[in-house]
């Protein structure tokens, strides 16, 4: 990719997440941030659509940035959910900056929403007979959704007591897997 346009690009995104960090995304608008981007607006929609299309591709760079960071993800098997879940929680920890900013008011659901799509993804490719297997399917809704809100709602616990008791009720979910 050109120089140019990754500069331009980074621009973009840091004005974005200052401009998130302090009001809501419906707020935002396209002259504010090429203001304090200092690019052009021609500049801006030769990148994105609009807001929402910038907003949606860095939470989908968020979450693709958290599955990645998940150590040997191919490895995992479901005779070891409790070590993923770990590595997975500890992999959403480390980005918890970038999602309370990207994922805060209206866009709270979306992490949630897309994480679950992507590691569903993940996981039919490793077990294709899941993929149509409802049960397994909500099982597994339950397991990444249930961990995304239940870190929402206590944001005060600390991270070993959190990843504990979420290894703890995937320990009791494994046989239904």
């Amino acid at each position: 990719m050109d120089l140019r346009i990754q500069k331009t690009e980074k621009a973009i995104k840091n004005v974005f997440l200052e401009l998130r960090a302090r009001k809501p995304l419906e707020k935002i608008t396209v002259k504010e941030l090429c203001e304090l981007a200092l690019i052009n607006k021609s500049t801006f929609y030769s990148h994105y659509d609009d807001i929402y299309a910038l907003s949606e591709a860095m939470e989908q760079e968020t979450v693709a940035s958290i599955i990645g960071s998940i150590d040997h993800l191919k490895d995992y098997t479901t005779d070891n959910p409790d070590a993923f879940t770990r590595e997975l929680c500890l992999a959403f920890m480390s980005q918890i900056s970038l999602i309370k900013i990207l994922f805060s008011g209206r866009e709270l659901s979306h992490l949630g929403i897309r994480l679950d799509k992507a590691l569903k993804e993940v996981i039919f490719r490793k077990y294709p007979e899941y993929e149509n297997d409802l049960e397994k399917q909500i099982l597994l809704s339950y397991s990444i959704q249930g961990t995304y809100y239940a870190y929402l709602s206590n944001p005060d616990a600390d991270t070993d007591t959190f990843v504990q008791t979420i290894e703890n009720i995937v320990r009791c979910l494994k046989p239904l897997l």
